[in-house]
């Protein structure tokens, strides 16, 4: 197993969901609902306010590629200093991450390979190349897959994906391989297979 998919598993296995929606997920039904480790099986007590706004944190950080802390915490100042609710902006912010576009296009299968996909190159916004995942996009914005990377077998597995559709707000077009961030969503638009909760995120970093 890669160490992609082994990060990926254990944060299902850690949150106790399958955040993602994917069918191979260690908290699918049938499978183990324990967290990982060799003390995951311990009974578990009561969590408290703290440890709530924390899970919910981490599941949301998590979601996105287990983005760096730093890099977490900088977005959601980004989103204090930004007119109306910063839950809200959280999230906005965190759609228009270039690696997050890619995948709610259905470019590629997890985030995780989306974070790679623009690393490795594959991927121009508005006709320049960009290799940095967490680049953001702003509305309007066309993000297409480059010439030499459109017959890549993982991405035409993954356009043919039945698990999630496209989001509204990206309109994709896949017979040419291209994307446009057609606005900035708000939570409710968001298809998350668990449930996010940026208020608390917000709560955990305003203690």
């Amino acid at each position: 197993m890669t160490k992609r998919h082994s990060q990926k598993y254990k944060i299902d296995r850690r949150m106790g969901e399958n955040i993602w929606g994917r069918p191979k997920s260690p908290v699918s039904p049938g499978r183990r609902e324990y967290g990982p480790g060799q003390h995951g099986q311990r009974r578990k007590g009561k969590m408290s306010d703290f440890g709530t706004q924390l899970r919910a944190k981490q599941k949301l950080k998590g979601y996105y590629g287990n983005i760096s802390e730093k890099q977490f915490r900088a977005i959601y100042d980004e989103a204090v200093r930004r007119r109306g609710d910063t839950g809200e902006q959280l999230i906005g912010l965190l759609e228009s991450r270039l690696d997050a576009i890619v995948y709610r296009a259905k470019f590629v299968p997890t985030v995780f390979a989306a974070r790679q996909f623009v690393s490795h190159g594959h991927v121009k916004v508005n006709g320049q190349r960009v290799n940095i995942p967490s680049y953001r996009c702003k509305q309007g914005d066309l993000i297409e897959v480059r010439d030499k990377s459109k017959n890549l077998l993982a991405l035409l597995e993954a356009v043919g994906l039945a698990e999630r559709d496209v989001p509204d707000y990206i309109d994709a077009d896949h017979s040419k391989m291209t994307a446009t961030y057609a606005r900035v969503p708000t939570l409710g638009d968001v298809p998350y297979p668990a449930k996010m909760e940026p208020n608390l995120v917000v709560e955990f970093y305003s203690r």
